[in-house]
């Protein structure tokens, strides 16, 4: 045997090694098994991710040189095993890593791409990640995205979001205020506005509607009193509401005006939803963070607080059966 078969055969073994310890620490991160219809937390953090460019603060200063692979922009996905299908809960910047660990929560298929994509607005953190669809990456066939009217005709006369419907990466379906999308006979999408800045399209909240549970997803609104709906409750009709925590409160952000980009304060919703019992307490899960946000530190005292108080904060992987 000579010395050139030898570098092959070596080249061969570390190959298939990289690619059993990739999957081995996929399968070590994803330490759940899903058994049932569920909805996983994919992300947490606001549009522009943690650090934030050009983030000088203390809150971005070692994450530069040290990434948390637990940052990643906030998504939902939802895995049903009755039909080994994916869906997806907008698309960020992170979507690559995002689909990859939904799908390998589905071992029953072997699709690298999910079934579906919710969008909720035209925000950067919420649909750019479409740009992975198209022929610059992996090319998709015909991948269903489901959006509301104004966000619809953004994608259609926009580039370059008109260029995935022209190649057929993504396949538009419409969607209607209120009006249920049926994904399976036990699983059902239902869009709702709620009021926030809408530059380029309308910006939804979801009713995601599973087997036995039902769930709230709302990464975006202004305040909870500018909705026409009574938040506490729309609570109380579910079991779980992903709601917006984009900050923590005004005191965090000092280089910008707070007015501009309202949300609704944690300091403000610990206050709304003080009344609620434990139970309804127990169904609500902050997510959104923006990057000065002390919730995304799991040691802040500021996390602490919330958790005494009976309320949950969102972490990658959580696992919450519909």
């Amino acid at each position: 045997m000579n010395k050139y078969t030898l570098v092959f055969i070596l080249l061969i073994v570390l190959s298939c090694s990289n690619k059993s310890t990739t999957k081995q620490s996929l399968q070590q991160e994803q330490s759940h098994v899903v058994e049932n219809t569920s909805i996983v937390i994919l992300g947490n953090v606001q549009d522009a991710g943690s650090p934030q460019i050009g983030c000088k603060k203390e809150c971005c200063a070692d994450l530069f040189e040290n990434p948390d692979a637990q940052r990643k922009v906030v998504s939902l996905g939802v895995i049903d095993t009755d039909n080994q299908k994916t869906y997806l809960f907008d698309a960020t910047p992170d979507i690559a890593q995002q689909m990859k660990m939904l799908t390998q929560y589905e071992p029953k298929s072997d699709n690298e791409v999910v079934d579906g994509i919710f969008l909720t607005h035209a925000h950067i953190g919420h649909y750019t990640g479409l740009m992975y669809l198209g022929k610059e990456a992996m090319d998709a066939n015909g991948t269903p995205i489901y959006a509301m009217p104004k966000m619809e005709e953004f994608l259609l006369h926009n580039g370059p979001w008109d260029q995935l419907v022209k190649r057929e990466n993504a396949v538009l379906n419409a969607m209607v205020h209120q009006n249920a999308v049926e994904l399976s006979q036990e699983i059902m999408v239902t869009p709702f506005l709620v009021p926030h800045r809408d530059e380029y399209s309308e910006t939804v909240g979801y009713h995601i509607q599973g087997p036995n549970k039902s769930a709230l997803f709302i990464p975006d609104i202004d305040k909870w009193e500018k909705w026409e709906k009574d938040i506490v409750e729309e609570i109380h009709k579910v079991d779980y509401a992903f709601l917006d925590a984009t900050f923590y409160s005004g005191k965090e952000i000092n280089n910008r005006d707070i007015s501009e980009i309202p949300h609704p304060f944690v300091v403000e919703s610990l206050e709304k939803f003080k009344g609620l019992n434990d139970k309804e307490k127990g169904k609500i899960v902050f997510i959104h963070f923006n990057h000065t946000n002390p919730l995304l530190n799991p040691n802040s005292e500021e996390t602490q607080i919330v958790l005494d108080k009976g309320f949950k904060i969102g972490r990658i992987n959580d696992i919450f059966e519909l």
